[in-house]
């Protein structure tokens, strides 16, 4: 299978949906003649034309609520948020309406939208930038909340979202646009709610989403010097969550260490290790152990930027304190 990017397997999954459904548009800034900020949308203008390619002012609020608008009469927009930072400005449209409207509408409108865009901490892009937003929406009923860690999943999940007739918040990590997978040629999809092994293991399971999948695996590779195999496991999707995948693998090894780049106070992690001390506690050797960053806004020099977010160490330590190695 050819290897790919995961900017292109998200470019391939918006073109092969945009020339399967004449319905489906993305707008945005900067995404038709700048071809996205991260070049996602590399070369959709030129073949959508600006008809189905919108580059919209910096107006979140504005172009988030035309894409609601649009969806209730049967369109399928893609909405960009240059960074899901930036998604807080128009959260009234998305809580407020997107996630609202077909209950209160009593199944009259449904709002088949994907807001989509980078999320999480990105290389020195401070405060205001770098925050993980995941949890506050994966709160909220009526959305559906994506987060893939690999190229062959972006694409498989944002198919498979532009294609869902609910709102869907898809949220990218900035860091890992660049990181390659193999992705086959023919057409595929991804079941929301579907998670996936990513590492097999024994001796501990490690629950991990987006940039931290990567994290995680390096951390196991580390584990596995000391003769310690752990399963990482990702979700992919957090709304729809796949439980069972984690349970199981919980169930397995006797141990969950959940790795997240959010902040700890009601990270969504926290909602899994509710679930995993609900269904496993007959099976649980040790109490479940969370990684976060620290409870501070991002700070942006480089060496305390690090510092906050979970490192391939700090995934260690916890494992061997669920091991009760130290």
């Amino acid at each position: 299978m050819p290897i790919i990017s995961m900017r292109e397997a998200l470019n391939q999954a918006m073109n092969e949906e945009m020339e399967r459904d004449p319905d489906v548009f993305l707008m945005g800034e900067e995404v038709g003649y700048y071809n996205g900020a991260y070049k996602v949308s590399q070369g959709l203008l030129q073949t959508f034309s600006e008809r189905r390619v919108i580059d919209a002012p910096i107006a979140e609020m504005g172009f988030a609520g035309i894409g609601v608008g649009a969806a209730m009469v049967g369109l399928r927009p893609i909405i960009e948020f240059m960074t899901f930072n930036f998604s807080l400005v128009a959260i009234d449209q998305i809580v407020n309406n997107a996630a609202k409207i077909y209950q209160m509408s009593a199944g009259q409108f449904c709002v088949p939208i994907v807001f989509r865009g980078p999320g999480g901490p990105a290389v020195q892009v401070a405060a205001q930038h770098s925050q993980s937003l995941e949890s506050f929406y994966a709160n909220v009923p009526g959305l559906k909340v994506v987060m893939p860690a690999t190229a062959y999943d972006s694409k498989g999940l944002l198919k498979t979202a532009i294609r869902d007739d609910n709102p869907v918040v898809f949220i990218e990590s900035e860091t890992l646009y660049g990181v390659t997978s193999e992705v086959p040629e023919e057409e595929y999809l991804i079941p929301m709610g579907k998670g996936d092994i990513k590492r097999e293991g024994q001796h501990v399971t490690l629950v991990a989403w987006s940039k931290m999948v990567h994290t995680c695996l390096d951390a196991a590779g580390e584990l596995a010097t000391m003769d310690i195999e752990a399963e990482v496991v990702d979700p992919r999707s957090l709304r729809p969550l796949d439980n069972e995948i984690i349970t199981d693998s919980v169930r397995k090894t006797g141990r969950c260490v959940i790795v997240e780049v959010g902040w700890p106070h009601c990270g969504f992690g926290a909602e899994i290790a509710f679930q995993v001390q609900r269904d496993c506690l007959d099976h649980l050797d040790a109490p479940v152990e969370r990684v976060t960053s620290d409870d501070v806004p991002m700070p942006y020099a480089l060496n305390l930027e690090n510092e906050v977010q979970p490192q391939v160490k700090d995934v260690v330590a916890a494992v061997k304190r669920v091991l009760y190695l130290e």
